[in-house]
């Protein structure tokens, strides 16, 4: 009877914490389209500019929508937009005249930067009631669970 009532604790306790991860992620992400607003970046915008920014080389449209998790026409209206307020221009592959690869401008260099700051600006509004030790703690929970193996 007693591993019972721990088990459904422990189901409890695992749901409110689900409970609470998604409510925080919806905070965090409001958060951040408040910042990113006045930049005139959408969030899917932002979350491409990123992409390209850790790539080694300007990234083929196909490899974006991978790495994006999203169809290729996606990534062509991001690319769209992107390009026409100079964020982004589309470069000819060297290797093959029919792949076209996305870079960043100097502008989206800029941007990307003002970007960064929009998204902790945005943390630090969900992480403000936290003192630092507390931040932390979290960081090193939060750092279990980004390198677990996990079936998601």
């Amino acid at each position: 009877m007693e591993s019972r009532t721990a088990a459904a604790q422990a189901d409890e306790t695992t749901g409110r914490l689900a409970d609470q991860l998604l409510r925080l992620n919806r905070r965090l992400h409001r958060a951040q389209r408040r910042h990113l607003e006045p930049l005139g970046v959408t969030p899917a915008q932002a979350r491409l500019l990123r992409t390209v920014s850790h790539s080694e080389t300007p990234p083929r449209m196909a490899d974006l929508a991978q790495r994006l998790d999203v169809v290729p026409r996606a990534v062509t209206t991001l690319v769209d937009a992107l390009e026409a307020h100079a964020l982004v221009r589309r470069v000819p592959d060297p290797a093959s005249r029919r792949v076209v690869r996305i870079e960043l401008t100097d502008d989206g260099r800029a941007t990307l930067q003002r970007l960064r700051q929009a998204r902790r600006a945005a943390a630090e509004d969900l992480l403000a009631p936290l003192d630092a030790a507390q931040r932390e703690a979290l960081t090193a929970l939060l750092a279990v669970l980004d390198t677990a193996p996990g079936r998601c």
